[in-house]
């Protein structure tokens, strides 16, 4: 099974959100028993003030983790707690009262804005979803607020439409918005990757400026390995909807020890990182199917340095001592029994 968990200030500290054995399986057609695995048996713990970074490939199931988390998708099997206590939402006054403790930014900043309304009425809203009766003096107070708090000037952008907002500035805009509930937990969804170059660094260090002022509990959904190293204290690999190898994101990113966190540095645009680069990190062959997915470890497909057991076993998590990590590969089985 694997495991995404940040370290916790004392070990008596309570994760704000968890999940267990969390998995989501599509069907495809109606009367046939054809399951798209999205997600399989993946466990999460997030902390106060930490953020863990879950890093995959395109359809490796990030995105599906992050919308299970925030309740748009039911999953199949496992369990989400929020305080410990088992969350069972099914809509209505409770879904509520969890989004506003969960709140999810996602990815694309000009689609997650309504561009018939300015940016007044997207925070008026979102204020009023979940303050219900805030007005007069103390709405305009709390607009001004959450404004300051992404760096935007109040008396420049509140009632300005999206388009005429830069991409930078529409994403600060939405992150405000979640804010406006006053979460515990955000669920930032590749919030920087339509971003241009330039202006990614000034959104992610925000997010590390809130996560630290307001002691948010952050899951940080990218593909850039690079980005979780930088912002991220735990990163977790995910592949064909499960994970790899999770540790703290310098151990992980700059010695990484299962065969695709591998390739994933060494086909990072880092100089540091393509040092990692060599014969053994070349991946041959096709991504598994996740229909129905057969027995053994999903990388096997792919993986240099696959053993005939990787086709037949599917890995559990080895922990090594030394560094606490956790990788998912039949390459450690023997070394941390």
């Amino acid at each position: 099974m694997a495991t995404i968990r940040t370290a916790p200030a004392s070990t008596d500290e309570e994760a704000v959100l968890s999940a267990r054995s969390l998995s989501k399986h599509f069907r495809l057609h109606r009367g046939r028993r054809r399951f798209l695995h999205a997600v399989d048996d993946v466990d999460i713990d997030l902390f106060k003030g930490r953020v863990v970074a879950l890093v995959g490939e395109s359809g490796s199931g990030k995105s599906t983790v992050a919308r299970l988390l925030a309740q748009l998708h039911p999953a199949t099997s496992g369990e989400i707690r929020l305080h410990g206590e088992p969350i069972a939402v099914k809509g209505g006054r409770k879904l509520r009262a969890y989004v506003k403790r969960v709140q999810l930014i996602l990815q694309d900043p000009f689609a997650s804005l309504n561009p018939v309304h300015r940016v007044r009425y997207v925070l008026t809203r979102s204020l009023k979803i979940h303050h219900p009766g805030i007005g007069g003096g103390e709405l305009e107070r709390s607009l001004a607020e959450l404004l300051e708090k992404v760096h935007l000037q109040p008396n420049r952008h509140l009632d300005k439409f999206p388009y005429e907002l830069s991409g930078g500035q529409r994403q600060r805009v939405s992150i405000a918005r979640a804010l406006g509930a006053d979460p515990e937990v955000l669920l930032a969804d590749e919030p920087v990757s339509m971003l241009d170059v330039s202006i990614r660094l000034g959104v992610l260090n925000l997010l590390t400026e809130l996560t630290n002022d307001l002691d948010l509990a952050v899951l940080y959904i990218t593909h850039d390995i690079a980005s979780a190293r930088y912002f991220a204290d735990e990163t977790a690999v995910m592949y064909a909807g499960r994970i790899v190898e999770r540790g703290d994101s310098e151990t992980v990113t700059q010695d990484p020890a299962h065969p695709y966190t591998r390739l994933l540095i060494a086909s990072a645009p880092d100089p540091d990182a393509l040092g990692h680069h060599n014969a053994t990190t070349d991946a041959k062959g096709d991504p598994p199917s996740l229909i129905n997915p057969p027995p053994g470890c999903r990388f096997a497909t792919r993986c240099p340095r696959v053993m005939p057991r990787c086709t037949t076993e599917s890995p559990p998590t080895f922990t090594t001592p030394q560094s606490g990590r956790s990788v998912a590969c039949w390459l450690y089985g023997e070394a941390d029994q």
